[in-house]
């Protein structure tokens, strides 16, 4: 039995320990623009590769980078109707923060919260796992901080990284 007979269950993993559909949103992370991003000592950059579909569509109305908050910030490699749900639910928790503790979140609160917003679509039944890739850049107290927020809800922090369509060149080039 091949692993298509596991391709429809989110909770069900394959022979070979996959969870399908998790592949499927890295596929179509991968199949995204390319965003990188690199930490320097005062501050982070983001930046991402902006294609429009069409020469008729207005470049205004495709965003590629948002604000979380005033001193967070996040790109996203995939789809681009998954990436504003994640970003409306960050402004929600950091806003949330905010009311209840009058200061503004730390990034890594806010990394760890929205990944666990993407980890819980993985578990859940009627929901598919976001297909999307964030690298999330901010300031707080701790000083620049750059994460990767992936399909799978995993995250971790780096120095410098790479998602989309060529991360893997990208990556190799930040290595140097």
């Amino acid at each position: 039995m091949g692993d298509s007979a596991y391709s429809f269950s989110l909770t069900t993993f394959s022979p070979s320990g996959k969870l399908l559909q998790i592949e499927y949103a890295l596929t179509a992370v991968s199949a995204g623009a390319t965003s990188l991003g690199i930490k320097a000592t005062n501050g982070v950059v983001i930046a991402t590769e902006k294609k429009l579909p069409s020469v008729l569509v207005d470049e205004e109305s495709v965003k590629k980078t948002s604000l979380l908050t005033p001193n967070i910030g996040v790109a996203y490699s995939g789809m681009g109707p998954d990436s504003r749900v994640l970003v409306r639910k960050a402004r929600k928790l950091a806003q949330s923060y905010y009311r209840l503790y009058h200061e503004t979140i730390p990034v890594s609160q806010l990394v760890r919260e929205t990944a666990t917003v993407m980890q819980e679509s993985t578990q859940q039944g009627g929901v598919r796992p976001f297909g999307v890739s964030l690298l999330v850049a901010g300031y707080d107290d701790q000083g620049p901080q750059l994460y990767q927020v992936d399909p799978s809800g995993s995250y971790f922090a780096w120095k410098a990284s790479a998602i989309g369509k060529n991360m893997v060149n990208a990556k190799t080039f930040l290595e140097k």
